[in-house]
Protein backbone atom coordinates (compact mmCIF):
# COMPACT_ATOMS: atom_id res chain seq x y z
CA UNK A 1 0.00 0.00 0.00
CA UNK A 2 1.39 3.41 -0.96
CA UNK A 3 1.77 6.42 1.30
CA UNK A 4 0.38 9.60 -0.30
CA UNK A 5 1.14 13.08 0.86
CA UNK A 6 -0.32 14.68 3.93
CA UNK A 7 -3.98 15.77 3.71
CA UNK A 8 -4.72 19.30 2.57
CA UNK A 9 -3.38 21.60 5.28
CA UNK A 10 -5.50 24.54 6.36
CA UNK A 11 -4.35 27.83 4.92
CA UNK A 12 -3.35 30.30 7.56
CA UNK A 13 -3.82 34.03 7.13
CA UNK A 14 -0.43 35.18 5.92
CA UNK A 15 0.38 38.57 4.46
CA UNK A 16 1.64 37.80 0.99
CA UNK A 17 4.22 39.89 -0.78
CA UNK A 18 4.47 40.07 -4.54
CA UNK A 19 7.29 37.84 -5.72
CA UNK A 20 9.91 38.99 -8.25
CA UNK A 21 9.55 37.41 -11.69
CA UNK A 22 11.21 34.11 -12.61
CA UNK A 23 14.99 34.32 -12.81
CA UNK A 24 15.29 36.96 -10.08
CA UNK A 25 16.28 36.57 -6.42
CA UNK A 26 15.00 34.79 -4.34
CA UNK A 27 13.85 32.61 -7.27
CA UNK A 28 10.51 31.66 -5.76
CA UNK A 29 9.08 31.61 -9.27
CA UNK A 30 11.98 29.72 -10.88
CA UNK A 31 15.73 30.02 -11.38
CA UNK A 32 15.55 31.00 -15.07
CA UNK A 33 13.72 33.90 -16.64
CA UNK A 34 12.19 31.85 -19.44
CA UNK A 35 12.28 28.41 -17.73
CA UNK A 36 11.08 25.75 -20.20
CA UNK A 37 10.56 28.24 -23.03
CA UNK A 38 14.33 28.17 -23.43
CA UNK A 39 14.99 24.54 -22.57
CA UNK A 40 12.81 21.68 -21.38
CA UNK A 41 13.57 19.76 -18.21
CA UNK A 42 15.86 16.74 -18.60
CA UNK A 43 13.89 13.50 -18.91
CA UNK A 44 15.99 11.17 -16.80
CA UNK A 45 14.47 7.74 -16.14
CA UNK A 46 16.09 5.97 -13.17
CA UNK A 47 17.20 2.60 -14.53
CA UNK A 48 19.40 -0.36 -13.72
CA UNK A 49 18.93 -4.09 -13.30
CA UNK A 50 20.75 -7.42 -13.44
CA UNK A 51 24.17 -6.99 -15.09
CA UNK A 52 25.98 -3.99 -16.57
CA UNK A 53 25.40 -5.58 -19.98
CA UNK A 54 21.61 -5.75 -19.52
CA UNK A 55 21.46 -2.21 -18.14
CA UNK A 56 23.55 -0.86 -21.02
CA UNK A 57 21.00 -2.28 -23.45
CA UNK A 58 18.18 -0.55 -21.53
CA UNK A 59 20.10 2.76 -21.66
CA UNK A 60 20.51 2.56 -25.43
CA UNK A 61 16.81 1.72 -25.74
CA UNK A 62 15.74 4.68 -23.57
CA UNK A 63 17.96 7.12 -25.43
CA UNK A 64 16.49 5.87 -28.70
CA UNK A 65 13.00 6.56 -27.27
CA UNK A 66 13.86 10.22 -26.63
CA UNK A 67 15.16 10.16 -23.06
CA UNK A 68 17.56 13.08 -22.60
CA UNK A 69 19.71 11.95 -19.65
CA UNK A 70 20.70 8.76 -17.84
CA UNK A 71 20.15 7.87 -14.20
CA UNK A 72 21.91 4.81 -12.77
CA UNK A 73 20.23 2.49 -10.28
CA UNK A 74 22.72 0.26 -8.43
CA UNK A 75 21.89 -3.01 -6.71
CA UNK A 76 21.93 -3.40 -2.94
CA UNK A 77 25.40 -5.02 -2.66
CA UNK A 78 26.88 -2.10 -4.61
CA UNK A 79 25.04 0.41 -2.43
CA UNK A 80 26.48 -1.28 0.67
CA UNK A 81 30.04 -1.53 -0.68
CA UNK A 82 30.16 -5.28 -1.33
CA UNK A 83 31.42 -7.09 -4.42
CA UNK A 84 29.08 -9.49 -6.20
CA UNK A 85 30.94 -12.51 -4.79
CA UNK A 86 30.74 -11.41 -1.14
CA UNK A 87 28.68 -13.64 1.14
CA UNK A 88 26.40 -10.71 2.00
CA UNK A 89 25.63 -10.24 -1.72
CA UNK A 90 24.24 -13.68 -2.35
CA UNK A 91 20.67 -13.54 -3.59
CA UNK A 92 20.74 -9.75 -4.05
CA UNK A 93 22.99 -9.28 -7.09
CA UNK A 94 21.19 -7.28 -9.78
CA UNK A 95 17.82 -7.45 -8.03
CA UNK A 96 17.20 -3.73 -7.41
CA UNK A 97 19.72 -2.19 -9.81
CA UNK A 98 22.86 -2.85 -11.82
CA UNK A 99 25.66 -4.82 -10.17
CA UNK A 100 28.89 -2.82 -10.32
CA UNK A 101 32.00 -4.24 -8.64
CA UNK A 102 34.86 -2.81 -10.69
CA UNK A 103 35.96 -0.40 -13.40
CA UNK A 104 35.38 -3.21 -15.89
CA UNK A 105 31.68 -3.23 -14.97
CA UNK A 106 31.49 0.55 -15.32
CA UNK A 107 33.13 0.37 -18.75
CA UNK A 108 30.45 -2.10 -19.85
CA UNK A 109 27.67 0.00 -18.32
CA UNK A 110 28.55 3.00 -20.50
CA UNK A 111 29.76 1.17 -23.62
CA UNK A 112 28.76 3.11 -26.72
CA UNK A 113 27.44 6.07 -24.70
CA UNK A 114 29.43 9.30 -25.24
CA UNK A 115 29.88 10.80 -21.79
CA UNK A 116 30.65 14.25 -23.20
CA UNK A 117 27.16 14.34 -24.78
CA UNK A 118 24.93 12.48 -22.30
CA UNK A 119 24.46 13.68 -18.73
CA UNK A 120 24.57 10.95 -16.09
CA UNK A 121 23.07 10.83 -12.61
CA UNK A 122 24.18 8.12 -10.16
CA UNK A 123 22.02 7.25 -7.17
CA UNK A 124 24.50 5.96 -4.63
CA UNK A 125 25.62 7.32 -1.29
CA UNK A 126 28.00 5.68 1.17
CA UNK A 127 30.46 4.41 -1.49
CA UNK A 128 29.53 7.21 -3.92
CA UNK A 129 33.05 8.69 -4.34
CA UNK A 130 34.30 5.26 -5.43
CA UNK A 131 31.63 4.79 -8.12
CA UNK A 132 32.23 8.37 -9.25
CA UNK A 133 35.94 7.60 -9.58
CA UNK A 134 35.04 4.64 -11.81
CA UNK A 135 32.88 6.95 -13.94
CA UNK A 136 35.74 9.46 -14.26
CA UNK A 137 38.08 6.64 -15.26
CA UNK A 138 35.64 5.52 -17.97
CA UNK A 139 35.60 9.08 -19.30
CA UNK A 140 39.41 8.98 -19.48
CA UNK A 141 39.24 5.76 -21.47
CA UNK A 142 36.74 7.36 -23.84
CA UNK A 143 39.11 10.32 -24.29
CA UNK A 144 36.61 12.73 -22.69
CA UNK A 145 38.10 15.57 -20.66
CA UNK A 146 36.67 15.83 -17.17
CA UNK A 147 35.68 19.45 -17.70
CA UNK A 148 33.25 18.22 -20.39
CA UNK A 149 31.37 15.89 -18.05
CA UNK A 150 27.89 16.86 -16.85
CA UNK A 151 25.77 14.99 -14.38
CA UNK A 152 25.10 14.39 -10.72
CA UNK A 153 26.31 12.12 -7.96
CA UNK A 154 23.78 11.64 -5.17
CA UNK A 155 26.44 11.26 -2.44
CA UNK A 156 24.04 12.40 0.33
CA UNK A 157 25.03 10.38 3.38
CA UNK A 158 23.01 12.36 5.92
CA UNK A 159 19.66 11.22 4.55
CA UNK A 160 20.89 7.63 4.81
CA UNK A 161 21.12 7.99 8.59
CA UNK A 162 17.77 9.77 8.60
CA UNK A 163 15.74 7.59 6.26
CA UNK A 164 17.19 5.05 3.87
CA UNK A 165 19.73 3.35 6.19
CA UNK A 166 22.24 2.33 3.49
CA UNK A 167 25.31 3.54 5.38
CA UNK A 168 28.71 1.93 5.89
CA UNK A 169 30.85 4.23 8.01
CA UNK A 170 30.08 6.39 11.08
CA UNK A 171 28.66 9.87 10.37
CA UNK A 172 31.80 11.97 10.81
CA UNK A 173 34.19 9.99 8.57
CA UNK A 174 31.34 9.68 6.10
CA UNK A 175 30.97 13.47 6.05
CA UNK A 176 34.72 13.79 5.55
CA UNK A 177 34.39 11.41 2.55
CA UNK A 178 31.63 13.55 1.01
CA UNK A 179 33.67 16.70 1.59
CA UNK A 180 36.66 15.08 -0.14
CA UNK A 181 34.56 14.51 -3.25
CA UNK A 182 33.06 18.01 -3.24
CA UNK A 183 36.55 19.51 -2.97
CA UNK A 184 37.84 17.25 -5.75
CA UNK A 185 34.92 18.21 -7.99
CA UNK A 186 35.53 21.92 -7.42
CA UNK A 187 39.10 21.39 -8.62
CA UNK A 188 38.54 18.99 -11.54
CA UNK A 189 34.92 18.71 -12.79
CA UNK A 190 33.41 22.21 -13.08
CA UNK A 191 30.20 21.02 -14.80
CA UNK A 192 29.47 18.00 -12.60
CA UNK A 193 27.35 18.10 -9.43
CA UNK A 194 29.22 16.13 -6.72
CA UNK A 195 26.15 15.88 -4.48
CA UNK A 196 22.38 15.75 -4.82
CA UNK A 197 20.94 16.57 -1.41
CA UNK A 198 17.93 14.32 -1.23
CA UNK A 199 14.53 14.76 0.31
CA UNK A 200 13.10 12.02 -1.85
CA UNK A 201 13.95 9.18 0.51
CA UNK A 202 12.94 11.24 3.55
CA UNK A 203 9.47 11.57 2.02
CA UNK A 204 9.41 7.90 1.05
CA UNK A 205 10.05 7.06 4.72
CA UNK A 206 6.80 8.81 5.64
CA UNK A 207 7.60 12.47 6.26
CA UNK A 208 5.29 15.38 5.54
CA UNK A 209 6.09 17.84 2.78
CA UNK A 210 7.34 20.41 5.30
CA UNK A 211 9.56 17.82 7.00
CA UNK A 212 10.98 16.74 3.65
CA UNK A 213 11.80 20.34 2.83
CA UNK A 214 13.24 21.21 6.24
CA UNK A 215 15.45 18.15 6.73
CA UNK A 216 16.75 18.31 3.16
CA UNK A 217 17.72 21.97 3.34
CA UNK A 218 19.24 21.53 6.79
CA UNK A 219 21.31 18.66 5.37
CA UNK A 220 22.46 21.09 2.69
CA UNK A 221 23.47 23.58 5.36
CA UNK A 222 25.49 20.85 7.08
CA UNK A 223 27.41 20.08 3.88
CA UNK A 224 28.17 23.76 3.37
CA UNK A 225 29.47 24.01 6.95
CA UNK A 226 31.82 21.06 6.43
CA UNK A 227 33.15 22.46 3.17
CA UNK A 228 33.79 25.84 4.76
CA UNK A 229 35.59 24.15 7.64
CA UNK A 230 37.75 22.40 5.05
CA UNK A 231 38.79 25.86 3.88
CA UNK A 232 36.84 26.04 0.64
CA UNK A 233 35.43 29.40 -0.44
CA UNK A 234 31.65 29.19 -0.58
CA UNK A 235 31.36 30.30 -4.19
CA UNK A 236 33.94 27.71 -5.27
CA UNK A 237 31.60 24.78 -4.57
CA UNK A 238 28.06 26.04 -3.85
CA UNK A 239 27.07 26.50 -7.54
CA UNK A 240 27.42 22.74 -8.03
CA UNK A 241 25.27 21.70 -5.05
CA UNK A 242 22.02 20.20 -6.31
CA UNK A 243 18.85 18.82 -4.74
CA UNK A 244 16.45 15.91 -5.22
CA UNK A 245 12.83 16.13 -4.13
CA UNK A 246 9.80 13.87 -4.13
CA UNK A 247 6.79 14.68 -6.32
CA UNK A 248 3.80 13.51 -4.32
CA UNK A 249 0.03 13.38 -4.69
CA UNK A 250 -1.07 16.67 -3.13
CA UNK A 251 -0.75 18.78 -6.26
CA UNK A 252 -0.68 22.31 -4.86
CA UNK A 253 1.29 21.37 -1.74
CA UNK A 254 4.09 19.96 -3.89
CA UNK A 255 4.27 23.04 -6.11
CA UNK A 256 4.41 25.25 -3.02
CA UNK A 257 7.14 23.06 -1.52
CA UNK A 258 9.43 23.59 -4.52
CA UNK A 259 8.80 27.33 -4.54
CA UNK A 260 9.54 27.58 -0.81
CA UNK A 261 12.71 25.50 -1.25
CA UNK A 262 14.19 27.94 -3.74
CA UNK A 263 13.39 30.93 -1.56
CA UNK A 264 14.84 29.43 1.64
CA UNK A 265 18.02 28.30 -0.12
CA UNK A 266 18.61 31.65 -1.85
CA UNK A 267 18.25 33.58 1.39
CA UNK A 268 20.38 31.06 3.30
CA UNK A 269 23.26 31.16 0.83
CA UNK A 270 23.26 34.94 0.54
CA UNK A 271 22.56 35.96 4.13
CA UNK A 272 23.87 33.07 6.25
CA UNK A 273 26.97 32.32 4.19
CA UNK A 274 27.65 35.53 2.29
CA UNK A 275 27.75 33.87 -1.13
CA UNK A 276 28.11 36.46 -3.87
CA UNK A 277 27.89 34.34 -7.02
CA UNK A 278 24.20 34.21 -7.95
CA UNK A 279 24.70 30.59 -9.07
CA UNK A 280 25.30 29.79 -5.39
CA UNK A 281 21.87 31.20 -4.57
CA UNK A 282 19.93 29.15 -7.14
CA UNK A 283 18.49 25.86 -5.92
CA UNK A 284 18.48 23.39 -8.81
CA UNK A 285 16.58 20.15 -8.32
CA UNK A 286 15.66 16.81 -9.80
CA UNK A 287 12.25 15.37 -8.98
CA UNK A 288 10.99 11.81 -8.97
CA UNK A 289 7.37 10.85 -8.68
CA UNK A 290 6.45 9.18 -5.40
CA UNK A 291 7.31 5.51 -5.31
CA UNK A 292 5.53 5.07 -1.99
CA UNK A 293 2.27 6.28 -3.54
CA UNK A 294 2.24 3.38 -6.01
CA UNK A 295 -0.04 0.45 -5.25
CA UNK A 296 -0.04 -3.16 -6.39
CA UNK A 297 -3.82 -3.01 -6.33
CA UNK A 298 -5.18 -1.75 -9.68
CA UNK A 299 -1.67 -0.93 -10.98
CA UNK A 300 -2.89 1.14 -13.95
CA UNK A 301 -4.11 3.72 -11.43
CA UNK A 302 -0.38 4.38 -10.91
CA UNK A 303 -0.20 5.97 -14.37
CA UNK A 304 -2.73 8.58 -13.25
CA UNK A 305 -0.90 9.20 -9.97
CA UNK A 306 2.41 9.59 -11.77
CA UNK A 307 0.98 12.03 -14.30
CA UNK A 308 -0.41 14.31 -11.57
CA UNK A 309 2.87 14.16 -9.65
CA UNK A 310 4.95 14.89 -12.76
CA UNK A 311 2.73 17.86 -13.59
CA UNK A 312 3.33 19.25 -10.08
CA UNK A 313 7.12 18.86 -10.50
CA UNK A 314 7.10 20.73 -13.79
CA UNK A 315 4.80 23.50 -12.59
CA UNK A 316 7.09 23.73 -9.55
CA UNK A 317 10.15 24.34 -11.73
CA UNK A 318 12.13 21.05 -11.74
CA UNK A 319 15.34 20.91 -13.77
CA UNK A 320 15.03 17.17 -14.40
CA UNK A 321 12.40 14.52 -13.81
CA UNK A 322 11.91 10.77 -13.44
CA UNK A 323 8.43 9.33 -13.80
CA UNK A 324 7.78 6.02 -12.04
CA UNK A 325 6.45 3.03 -13.94
CA UNK A 326 3.07 1.43 -13.26
CA UNK A 327 4.58 -1.93 -12.23
CA UNK A 328 7.07 -0.72 -9.60
CA UNK A 329 4.95 -1.90 -6.67
CA UNK A 330 5.60 -5.41 -8.02
CA UNK A 331 9.07 -5.38 -9.58
CA UNK A 332 11.64 -3.41 -11.53
CA UNK A 333 10.09 -1.61 -14.53
CA UNK A 334 9.45 -3.66 -17.64
CA UNK A 335 10.35 -2.19 -21.03
CA UNK A 336 6.68 -1.55 -21.77
CA UNK A 337 6.06 0.19 -18.44
CA UNK A 338 9.17 2.38 -18.54
CA UNK A 339 8.32 3.46 -22.09
CA UNK A 340 4.85 4.54 -20.97
CA UNK A 341 6.42 6.45 -18.06
CA UNK A 342 8.74 8.27 -20.45
CA UNK A 343 5.87 8.99 -22.84
CA UNK A 344 4.03 10.58 -19.91
CA UNK A 345 6.77 13.19 -19.65
CA UNK A 346 6.85 13.69 -23.41
CA UNK A 347 3.09 14.27 -23.61
CA UNK A 348 3.36 16.83 -20.81
CA UNK A 349 6.30 18.53 -22.53
CA UNK A 350 5.03 18.63 -26.10
CA UNK A 351 1.22 18.43 -25.97
CA UNK A 352 -0.03 20.03 -22.74
CA UNK A 353 1.17 23.62 -23.15
CA UNK A 354 2.50 23.77 -19.58
CA UNK A 355 5.98 24.82 -20.77
CA UNK A 356 4.67 28.04 -22.29
CA UNK A 357 4.82 30.14 -19.11
CA UNK A 358 7.25 30.10 -16.15
CA UNK A 359 5.46 29.52 -12.83
CA UNK A 360 1.95 29.87 -14.28
CA UNK A 361 0.41 29.46 -10.81
CA UNK A 362 2.42 32.33 -9.36
CA UNK A 363 0.14 34.98 -7.90
CA UNK A 364 -2.56 32.49 -6.95
CA UNK A 365 -3.72 33.37 -3.44
CA UNK A 366 -3.83 29.68 -2.54
CA UNK A 367 -0.39 28.80 -3.94
CA UNK A 368 1.31 31.88 -2.51
CA UNK A 369 -0.23 31.34 0.94
CA UNK A 370 0.68 27.68 0.91
CA UNK A 371 4.25 28.53 -0.14
CA UNK A 372 4.55 30.91 2.80
CA UNK A 373 3.09 28.35 5.20
CA UNK A 374 5.42 25.52 4.17
CA UNK A 375 8.37 27.91 4.31
CA UNK A 376 7.44 28.90 7.88
CA UNK A 377 7.12 25.26 8.98
CA UNK A 378 10.48 24.41 7.43
CA UNK A 379 12.22 27.33 9.10
CA UNK A 380 10.88 26.17 12.48
CA UNK A 381 12.54 22.78 12.00
CA UNK A 382 15.77 24.35 10.74
CA UNK A 383 16.01 26.64 13.78
CA UNK A 384 15.38 23.68 16.09
CA UNK A 385 18.19 21.63 14.48
CA UNK A 386 20.52 24.64 14.62
CA UNK A 387 19.84 24.84 18.36
CA UNK A 388 20.75 21.15 18.71
CA UNK A 389 24.20 21.86 17.23
CA UNK A 390 23.54 20.73 13.66
CA UNK A 391 22.26 17.74 11.78
CA UNK A 392 24.71 15.14 13.09
CA UNK A 393 23.77 15.71 16.77
CA UNK A 394 20.11 15.76 15.67
CA UNK A 395 20.54 12.40 13.93
CA UNK A 396 22.43 10.92 16.88
CA UNK A 397 19.58 12.03 19.15
CA UNK A 398 17.04 10.52 16.76
CA UNK A 399 15.20 13.80 16.17
CA UNK A 400 14.44 13.66 12.40
CA UNK A 401 13.91 9.90 12.55
CA UNK A 402 11.30 10.28 15.31
CA UNK A 403 9.52 13.14 13.56
CA UNK A 404 9.25 11.10 10.36
CA UNK A 405 8.10 7.97 12.21
CA UNK A 406 5.37 9.94 13.97
CA UNK A 407 4.19 11.49 10.70
CA UNK A 408 4.14 8.10 9.00
CA UNK A 409 2.16 6.60 11.87
CA UNK A 410 -0.40 9.39 11.79
CA UNK A 411 -0.90 8.99 8.07
CA UNK A 412 -1.27 5.21 8.31
CA UNK A 413 -3.90 5.69 11.02
CA UNK A 414 -5.79 8.05 8.69
CA UNK A 415 -5.77 5.37 5.98
CA UNK A 416 -7.05 2.70 8.36
CA UNK A 417 -9.88 4.92 9.56
CA UNK A 418 -10.76 5.95 6.01
CA UNK A 419 -9.99 9.63 6.58
CA UNK A 420 -7.36 9.40 3.81
CA UNK A 421 -8.54 7.61 0.68
CA UNK A 422 -6.28 5.48 -1.50
CA UNK A 423 -8.21 4.51 -4.60
CA UNK A 424 -8.27 0.77 -5.06
CA UNK A 425 -6.89 0.10 -1.57
CA UNK A 426 -9.35 1.33 1.06
CA UNK A 427 -12.04 2.50 -1.37
CA UNK A 428 -13.23 1.40 -4.83
CA UNK A 429 -11.59 -2.02 -4.48
CA UNK A 430 -11.83 -4.79 -7.08
CA UNK A 431 -12.08 -8.49 -6.36
CA UNK A 432 -9.66 -9.48 -9.13
CA UNK A 433 -6.51 -7.57 -10.04
CA UNK A 434 -5.43 -7.15 -13.65
CA UNK A 435 -2.42 -9.25 -14.65
CA UNK A 436 0.67 -7.38 -15.83
CA UNK A 437 3.96 -8.62 -17.30
CA UNK A 438 6.88 -8.35 -14.88
CA UNK A 439 10.65 -8.12 -15.35
CA UNK A 440 12.24 -11.16 -13.70
CA UNK A 441 15.86 -11.17 -12.42
CA UNK A 442 17.19 -14.70 -11.97
CA UNK A 443 20.39 -16.18 -10.52
CA UNK A 444 22.25 -16.02 -13.84
CA UNK A 445 23.17 -12.38 -13.19
CA UNK A 446 24.99 -13.32 -10.01
CA UNK A 447 26.87 -16.19 -11.67
CA UNK A 448 27.91 -13.92 -14.53
CA UNK A 449 29.21 -11.21 -12.21
CA UNK A 450 31.15 -13.68 -10.05
CA UNK A 451 32.80 -15.20 -13.13
CA UNK A 452 33.92 -11.74 -14.28
CA UNK A 453 35.36 -10.92 -10.86
CA UNK A 454 37.31 -14.19 -10.78
CA UNK A 455 38.86 -13.44 -14.17
CA UNK A 456 39.61 -9.85 -13.20
CA UNK A 457 41.49 -10.75 -10.03
CA UNK A 458 43.54 -13.32 -11.94
CA UNK A 459 44.60 -10.97 -14.76
CA UNK A 460 45.10 -7.53 -13.15
CA UNK A 461 48.35 -6.21 -11.61
CA UNK A 462 47.74 -7.25 -8.00
CA UNK A 463 50.93 -5.59 -6.77
CA UNK A 464 49.59 -2.27 -8.08
CA UNK A 465 46.28 -2.97 -6.34
CA UNK A 466 48.00 -3.64 -3.01
CA UNK A 467 50.08 -0.46 -3.28
CA UNK A 468 46.99 1.62 -4.11
CA UNK A 469 45.10 0.24 -1.11
CA UNK A 470 48.02 0.92 1.23
CA UNK A 471 48.20 4.52 0.03
CA UNK A 472 44.44 4.89 0.48
CA UNK A 473 44.56 3.59 4.06
CA UNK A 474 47.31 6.11 4.86
CA UNK A 475 45.30 8.98 3.36
CA UNK A 476 42.14 7.93 5.19
CA UNK A 477 44.02 7.93 8.49
CA UNK A 478 45.30 11.46 7.81
CA UNK A 479 43.61 14.65 6.65
CA UNK A 480 44.68 14.11 3.03
CA UNK A 481 41.96 14.07 0.38
CA UNK A 482 41.18 10.43 -0.43
CA UNK A 483 39.97 10.99 -4.00
CA UNK A 484 43.38 10.87 -5.79
CA UNK A 485 44.11 7.54 -4.12
CA UNK A 486 40.67 6.17 -5.01
CA UNK A 487 41.31 7.20 -8.61
CA UNK A 488 44.58 5.26 -8.62
CA UNK A 489 42.86 2.24 -7.04
CA UNK A 490 40.04 2.06 -9.60
CA UNK A 491 42.46 2.57 -12.50
CA UNK A 492 44.28 -0.51 -11.21
CA UNK A 493 40.94 -2.41 -11.25
CA UNK A 494 40.73 -2.63 -7.50
CA UNK A 495 37.19 -3.70 -6.73
CA UNK A 496 34.53 -1.72 -4.91
CA UNK A 497 34.54 -4.16 -2.01
CA UNK A 498 38.31 -4.04 -1.64
CA UNK A 499 38.30 -0.25 -1.49
CA UNK A 500 35.39 -0.13 0.96
CA UNK A 501 37.07 -2.75 3.16
CA UNK A 502 40.27 -0.70 3.26
CA UNK A 503 38.27 2.29 4.48
CA UNK A 504 36.39 0.11 6.99
CA UNK A 505 39.76 -0.83 8.48
CA UNK A 506 40.49 2.84 9.15
CA UNK A 507 37.07 4.38 9.80
CA UNK A 508 35.14 1.41 11.17
CA UNK A 509 31.52 0.66 10.39
CA UNK A 510 28.32 2.05 11.85
CA UNK A 511 25.38 0.46 13.63
CA UNK A 512 22.44 2.70 14.38
CA UNK A 513 21.55 2.99 18.05
CA UNK A 514 18.01 2.16 19.12
CA UNK A 515 15.79 5.20 19.55
CA UNK A 516 13.35 4.91 22.43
Amino acid sequence: MGIPSSPNPPIQSIQMTKQPPPGEFPYTRGIHRTMYQGRLWTMRQFSGFATPEATNKRYHYLLAQGQTGLSVAFDLPTLMGYDADHDASLGEVGKCGAAISSLEDMEILFAGIPLDKVTVSMTINSPAPILWAMYLAVAEKQGVAWDQLSGTLQNDILKEYIAQKEFIYPPRPSMRFVTDSIEYAAQHTPRFNPISISGYHIREAGSTAAQELAFTLRDGIEYVDWCLERGLAVDSFAPRLSFFFNAHNNFFEEIAKYRAARRIWALTMRDRYGARDERSWKLRFHAQTAGCSLTWQQPYNNVVRTTIQALAAVLGGAQSLHTNSLDEAYALPSEHAVTLALRTQQVLAYESGIAAMPDPLGGSEYVESLTDQIEAEAYEYIRHIDAMGGMIPAIENGFPQTEIANASYQFQRSVETGESVIVGVNKFQQQEEEKIDLLQIDASSQRHQIEKLTRLRATRDNARVAAALDALRHAAASTENTMPHIMEAVRAYTTLGEICDALREVWGSYTEASIV
